[in-house]
Parts: structure tokens; C-alpha cells; sequence
């Protein structure tokens, strides 16, 4: 039988190592109010969309010439 030493575990953490850290290491940093959020750009799926659509384009034309 194995000697473990005793270690206080967390039933949040479901992962064994995530369960023997100790509880300052999970907890989670609240954000202070004066920070500011970035704004996400709202057209970031266009831009993917472009920049997909151009490199498929490119391919299958030089595929074709």
C-alpha cells in the first residue's frame, strides 16, 4: 500500500493533478472595473471568407494554367 501525504483536493478540478493543486493555483483572477474589453472586430468573418475564397481561387487557377 502506498503512503500518500495528505492533500486537500478540489471536486471542481476533475483531472487527479488538477485535483492536488492547491486552491490559489485554479482560482480565477476577477477582472478589475476600470479595464476596458477590446471590441472584436464584427467583420472578421468576411475577411476569413475573402481571404479563403482568394487562396482556393489562386490554387485552382494555377492548377487549371
Amino acid at each position: 500500500m502506498r503512503n500518500r501525504p495528505l492533500v486537500l483536493t478540489t471536486e471542481s478540478a476533475r483531472h487527479p493533478f488538477r485535483q492536488r493543486l492547491p486552491a490559489h493555483v485554479l482560482r480565477v483572477a476577477e477582472e478589475s472595473p476600470t479595464r476596458k474589453k477590446r471590441i472584436s472586430d464584427d467583420d472578421s468573418d468576411w475577411k476569413l471568407f475573402g481571404l479563403s475564397f482568394a487562396a482556393f481561387f489562386t490554387a485552382f487557377y494555377s492548377f487549371i494554367f
